[in-house]
């Protein structure tokens, strides 16, 4: 094809020639599917039941699993569906919606996430000022702008992405439409303008980084004061896995798309692509919620409230 600015039509990079390891990835995904599914619904539920955990750190974790449910449920079962079919192809509208909803999700998340470094920071830190700072009309807002700073960025991204001349076919070395292998098919100079973009939002990206590492020293700096050792193991343990996650989404995403391309391969993107875009909502509920033992105590309380009432 030799232009295919007017194709109907995207080829999805597909996993493996073998129906047998198409198979096997489609279990793969099926099963972080269901857990990021399993995960992110349970702790959405539980904190919409319980009255008790209708504060602002909850607040935030309930919007943090439904942007996980987003990110995740935007690429994984058309990849899923691909392979049970063995197919490649997405629609252009397709994978229009497919890039607007995943940039919409991932940094909306990421402008959360920043927020939640600043809900921890007030609450460890000034907990005096924590209801004047974080009260419940200051929450809407802030989750409020976490979700449309996303869903501006999205809008920026998808329209220039898709305003780009496609010189080079309609063949995405990818599992899901992702704007750096859209690029690849552009004509050679025409994706200029949308990768001084991607430069910009990296800069921005790993700016809320900077802020979130300073809020995090002063939170183990805090922690650091408290003479219980359990208590600072407590706060160390909650807080190191937060950073690790943040860390390894944001390093991955900058390396995918600022990475030399001398040092580029399909196996490679892939696996990039894996680990920011699949990984992040399967191990959320772990890292943020889950292991939070007033949510787990909640959680056990609705279970047997359930199984009570049956």
């Amino acid at each position: 094809m030799a232009n295919s600015s007017s194709s109907t039509h995207f080829l999805l990079l597909p996993f493996t020639g073998t129906g047998h390891l198409q198979l096997l990835h489609f279990c793969l995904f099926l099963a972080i599917y269901l857990a990021a599914l399993l995960g992110n619904g349970l702790i959405i539920t539980t904190i919409a039941w319980d009255h008790h955990l209708h504060t602002p750190m909850y607040f935030f974790l309930l919007n943090l699993a439904l942007l996980d449910l987003g990110a995740i449920s935007t690429t994984v079962p058309k990849s899923m569906a691909n392979s049970l079919r063995d197919t490649r192809d997405i629609s252009y509208a397709g994978c229009v919606a497919q890039v607007f909803l995943f940039l919409c999700f991932i940094s909306s998340e990421y402008s959360l996430l920043t927020t939640m470094s600043y809900d921890r920071y007030v609450a460890i830190c000034r907990p005096l000022h924590y209801e004047t700072l974080l009260g419940s009309r200051v929450c809407l807002h802030l989750a409020a702008a976490a979700w449309g700073c996303g869903f501006l960025y999205a809008v920026l991204h998808t329209a220039n992405t898709f305003s780009l001349p496609l010189c080079q076919g309609n063949a995405l070395d990818q599992f899901f439409c992702e704007v750096l292998q859209i690029f690849k098919l552009s004509c050679s100079t025409s994706y200029l303008r949308e990768l001084w973009l991607i430069v910009a939002s990296a800069c921005l990206f790993s700016v809320l980084f900077v802020f979130i590492v300073l809020s995090y020293v002063q939170i183990f700096r805090a922690v650091l004061r408290i003479p219980s050792q359990q208590g600072r193991h407590k706060a160390f343990a909650t807080c190191l896995p937060h950073l690790a996650v943040v860390s390894l989404f944001l390093s991955t995403v900058i390396f995918a798309y600022l990475k030399p391309t001398s040092i580029s391969s399909p196996s490679l993107d892939l696996v990039l692509a894996v680990l920011y875009s699949v990984v992040p909502p399967a191990v959320n509920p772990l890292i943020y919620s889950l292991r939070n033992q007033e949510l787990k105590d909640a959680l056990r309380k609705m279970i047997t409230r359930c199984f009570q009432e049956e």
